[in-house]
Parts: C-alpha cells; structure tokens; sequence
C-alpha cells in the first residue's frame, strides 16, 4: 500500500521508522510548519526530522483541511493516511482523499482518554494501566472503531515523560500490524462505547497547580503527570513578604493519616525532612525548584531557604501576587 505519514510530535517517530522499514510505499510525510521562536531559533520537529533523514516528501500545510493541502495529498496517490500526534482534526474530506480512510495511532485504551493528552491525564487519575489503541478515523475526535489494542502497566513512580517513551515503543509494535489487517481485509474494527469515553484535554500550565485539599497519593500523581510539562507547583506564603512559587519535581506519600494543622501547613522542615500535610495524607517533597533557580533536593532547599513548620503552602490572594 501508499501510506501517507501524518504527524508532529516524537510519539509517533518510533512507530513511522517501523513503517519505513517495511513493506509499503511512504509517500509522503505531512507535519505542521516550523514556526520560528525568539532570535531566529526554531523549535526541533521530531516528525520532520525523520521525513529529512529518510529522504520522503514533506508536506507542511497551515490547515490540512484546506483546498491546497488537499491538492498536494491527491497528487500522492495515497491509499491510507496513518496520523499520530499531529494536532488537527482531519474533516471527512481529507480521509476521503484516500481510498482507504485513515488510521490514527492514540496512547491510551479507548474509549478512555479521548484528547490530545492522554498520557498525563492516565497518570493524573491515578490508572494502574494504559496502552495504545489503532482505530479508524473518523471526524469526530478519537472516536472511530478501534482495530487493535495492547496495555501496559503504569509503574507507580513513572512521569509522563517517562510513560510516553515506553507507550510509543509499544506503538511501534502495534501500528504495523494493524496496518496488515487493513492491507488484507481482515480488520474488524471494534465501536467504541461512547457510555465508557474520557476527555484528556490539552494541558495548560493551571493543570500543574496544587490543590492542597486533595489526597498525598492524588497529588504525587499531579506530580508525576505534570512533568515534563507544565509541573507541578505551589506558592510559599510568607508574612509580609512576597510568595515564592515553587515547583515540586519528586515527592512520595509520607503517610496515610492527615495531621492537625489545614491542608499545605509544613508540618516537618529539617535535615532532608520537607513535609506538607494534604486533605489525606502527609506528602514528602523529595526534590523542588524555587522559581528561577536550581532543582534542588529537601536537603539542600532546607539549607538555603528559611523555611519552618507551620509556614503554609497554597495559592496566594490577588492582592499578594
């Protein structure tokens, strides 16, 4: 078969070598334009990168949707479009441009985590398992019959980042083969039960703040699903001086019982010893970042701030900001 490639991001990077190395015709690579950052820099494109190494043609449209995106994917002769990571949604039009429709390669098990982020979202709501799903696509987002399935256990101290690198190398395994079932006509796809669906909508940095009123074990999965981005974070509200944002990088559940003092009240700030009491639970702050400065581990952080019990963490007043 031709297969049309379309994607932006590194999650899909894996699963496109495995398609090169194969059997069937890559005729293209479609991926969004660089957009160039301060001081005439621009951002690495994963997608493109491989498109350049492999010699494929590369195709850049603002809106994939448009008249003269759809001529340069007619003048291709795809047979299938394959999407992955990409960050638009395809119109019937566009998967009407091939004439086997397309197939898009999504990190989680649908009908779960339908959207653009599912990865931290899986981790965020503390799933033991995730996986990657190959459906049929259609207009509507995520949500056409899925043609395979293959879950992974989530280890309980895995970052998003982390979870992404080991779900696109199970990918990589997954999209070829279900490619095959197209190529043959032995697919069956599944519908999904849109009763089951979940959003995981685009993170935004308001995502990474911490709700001290939750659980130790909720907000050590906020902890680890906000990294790589936009991290976890909390303000140190100090009388009579400004608030000092922190960002939290590791932090791990001290204990199960809550102490007496309100949710984000530093209960422990000694030594290597930075615990905050949450609505359940007391958390332990492994390693932080004032903002600004160094990653630092609760030792060091302890050595160089003056922070004591009893100081409270949370989101300040708008007066204060």
């Amino acid at each position: 078969m031709r297969l049309l490639l379309i994607g932006t991001g590194p999650f899909g990077v894996p699963a496109f070598e495995r398609l090169a190395e194969g059997p069937h015709e890559i005729v293209g690579v479609v991926t969004t334009p660089i957009k160039i950052l301060g001081k005439g820099v621009a951002p690495p494109c994963p997608v493109r990168e491989f498109a350049l190494s492999r010699g494929i043609p590369l195709l850049e449209p603002e809106r994939i949707n448009s008249s003269e995106a759809h001529q340069q994917i007619r003048s291709l002769r795809p047979d299938l479009l394959v999407l992955c990571d990409y960050g638009q949604i395809l119109s019937a039009e566009t998967l009407g441009l091939a004439p086997l429709g397309g197939v898009n390669l999504h990190a989680s098990l649908l009908p779960k985590y339908r959207g653009a982020a599912p990865i931290p979202w899986a981790i965020y709501h503390g799933e033991t398992e995730t996986g990657v799903s190959v459906i049929h696509m259609t207009p509507e987002v995520d949500a056409g019959p899925v043609i395979a399935q293959a879950a992974l256990a989530i280890d309980p101290e895995e970052t998003a980042g982390e979870l992404e690198v080991r779900l696109a190398q199970l990918g990589a395994e997954l999209l070829p083969k279900a490619i095959e079932l197209v190529a043959t006509g032995e697919a069956k796809p599944i519908p999904q039960d849109p009763q089951l669906a979940s959003k995981a909508p685009r993170l935004k940095k308001s995502h990474g703040q911490i709700d001290w009123a939750r659980s130790a074990q909720q907000i050590k999965n906020q902890v680890r699903a906000m990294s790589p981005w936009p991290r976890a974070y909390t303000f140190w509200l100090r009388n009579d001086r400004p608030p000092v944002r922190l960002i939290l990088h590791r932090v791990d559940v001290a204990s199960e019982a809550s102490g007496e003092k309100p949710p984000g009240t530093v209960l422990e700030a000694e030594k290597d010893r930075l615990i905050v009491n949450t609505g359940q639970g007391q958390l332990a702050v492994l390693s932080i970042q004032p903002e600004g400065r160094n990653v630092l581990t609760a030792a060091e952080f302890l050595r160089g701030y003056r922070m004591k019990a009893g100081d409270q963490l949370g989101t300040p007043q708008l007066s204060g900001m």
